[in-house]
């Protein structure tokens, strides 16, 4: 039987030039144009931490304003994946994209011009918006581009440009912000934003879900967004209350009531915002939890290795940067060799394998000291990376190629919705664990180190500084005993260090067993999922 056509648009017209310029449609050409956007939005994942200092500086910042700085961005980016992603479905995957591409440059360029924090946030929202509006369209536009055969090492590339930006994301903003200033940070998106413009409007093809009909679903677009705000909120908030506290109890509730409303609302809807039927699905289900899963072991070990590194270790941002290219670098080179396997044999052996190697990789990082050499690190590095390459490409595949073509952007959606997500969940649970644990030992690693006992209980009050690798030593301390606090300090930051990545390489292990749930996607044009 003959494949199905991959792009869902209009038949060209005789005569019309835009459809036989040369390069139109040209899948790797329509790829590049995808991963420079895609390099962008990565890129701020990353420089933003580095920039804070000097933003705080420069605009007066108390920590709630920077907070807000990544929060606003943060919470307007997971709100609206799915919903964006729908929206490319429906009127135009080249042409959502590109507003998202416009958007999210001029966004970038209008932070840089910030001068107040309220400016900077506002526009740092902004961002999120933009940048929800291009990501799960690039994924779409690869879906719709690409045919089953190419599809995987598309993808594979895909990943590693994303990669590629936050690899290079700690080093270049480090440089950046020491010799130039915090605004060049934010103005880098421009230019590469005006190349991702010029090449996508020659190359990209238009495409859209032909089957989507009826009125736009607004009731599921605010149930949907508010469970996620809720949710994303109430994780953000267990950052600093931890999870047992009201504050995130509460949002976490009211998560729970409006996803429970937005899925019996979507079971009636004529035309609902996702179709549940996608979820029956075991390998869209597994799928999404599998990237989930790899961002929260990545974006939580990347930011406590960070601390590990600059406040344990004393060093600079780039230097830090540049110690853990090891794994930054395999997710680069992953990527495209998951997307060969992936294609070769189904993303089952590359799910599997990526969760083993990061489980040994995390397991591995939870035994380092406090002064562990950099032989003793780089390999969990290395292993950590390679596994998350091959989760993220392979796990995209599961989501991907197992939902019909007009739903690709919807599929986008939910990937990077499960990223978001896994990577705030990354961030918090690391934390909440680190400073428990932290709070646990802290007076018995002090005294253990020389520090009298009134002074070491009179410093659990500091164990949230403690918790990001910082001795709270009082101004004037003699050396003796700022030596005996940082030296505790450290003790405890490494005991909460070394249980926060040993239950991330336990959830790694078990994400293995889900992983064999996964099967080779279809890469149907109009077949909903069945169940697998």
């Amino acid at each position: 039987m003959a494949q199905p056509a991959l792009i869902d648009e209009h038949p060209p017209r005789s005569g019309e030039g835009a459809r036989t310029r040369r390069g139109y449609g040209h899948p790797w050409l329509t790829l590049a144009a995808v991963a420079l956007s895609v390099m962008m939005v990565a890129l701020d994942a990353t420089v933003v931490a580095i920039a804070n200092p000097a933003i705080a500086q420069d605009l007066h910042a108390d920590l709630s304003g920077l907070q807000w700085v990544t929060n606003g961005y943060l919470l307007a980016l997971a709100v609206s994946l799915i919903t964006a992603g729908r929206i490319a479905d429906r009127l135009g995957r080249k042409r959502i994209f590109l507003i998202g591409v416009a958007g999210f440059a001029v966004a970038s360029a209008a932070v840089g011009l910030s001068g107040t924090i309220g400016l900077v946030i506002l526009f740092r929202v902004l961002q999120g918006l933009f940048g929800a509006l291009l990501q799960p369209a690039s994924l779409a536009i690869l879906r719709s581009t690409f045919p089953p055969a190419k599809l995987n090492m598309a993808i594979g590339i895909w990943s590693g440009a994303s990669g590629l930006a936050i690899a290079s994301g700690p080093i270049v903003a480090g440089l950046l912000v020491q010799h130039v200033n915090w605004q060049s940070v934010f103005y880098l998106n421009v230019p590469l934003a005006a190349l991702a413009l010029l090449v996508s409007l020659w190359v990209v093809r238009e495409s859209r879900d032909r089957q989507a009909r009826g009125s736009f679903d607004l009731p599921g677009v605010v149930l949907l967004s508010g469970a996620l705000f809720s949710l994303v909120w109430g994780l953000i908030k267990a950052q600093s209350y931890g999870f047992g506290d009201p504050m995130p109890l509460v949002f976490f509730g009211i998560a729970v009531v409006l996803a429970a409303a937005f899925l019996t609302w979507e079971r009636r809807a004529a035309h609902p915002l996702l179709p549940l039927r996608v979820f029956r699905s075991r390998s869209v289900s597994a799928g999404t939890m599998l990237v989930l899963l790899g961002f929260y072991a990545l974006f939580g070990g990347f930011f406590y290795l960070t601390l590990y590194l600059e406040q344990v270790h004393g060093m600079g941002p780039v230097q830090a940067g540049v110690h853990l290219l090891p794994m930054t670098a395999m997710v680069i080179v992953g990527s495209p060799v998951a997307g060969t396997l992936t294609a070769r044999f189904g993303p089952r052996p590359p799910l599997v394998l990526g969760m083993l190697l990061s489980a040994v990789g995390l397991f591995a990082l939870s035994r380092l000291s406090v002064d562990a050499g950099y032989n003793s690190m780089w390999p969990s590095f290395l292993m950590t990376g390679i596994g998350f390459g091959f989760v993220v490409v392979a796990g995209t595949e599961a989501i991907v190629g197992n939902m019909p073509v007009h739903l690709a952007g919807l599929a986008g959606g939910i990937q990077q919705t499960g990223a978001q997500i896994g990577g705030v969940l990354g961030t918090t649970v690391f934390g909440t664990l680190l400073t428990t644990q932290v709070g646990d030992v802290l007076v018995h690693r002090l005294g253990s180190a020389g520090v009298p006992g009134a002074e070491a209980s009179g410093l659990v009050a500091a164990k949230q500084y403690v918790a990001q690798g910082v001795a709270p030593v009082p101004s004037g301390a003699p050396a003796s005993l700022a030596h005996a606090i940082t030296t505790g300090s450290h003790l405890a930051f490494m005991d909460g260090f070394r249980l926060s990545f040993g239950v991330a390489a336990a959830v790694s292990l078990a994400a293995a067993l889900i992983a064999l749930l996964v099967r080779r996607g279809n890469h149907t044009q109009e077949a909903s999922p069945a169940a697998d």
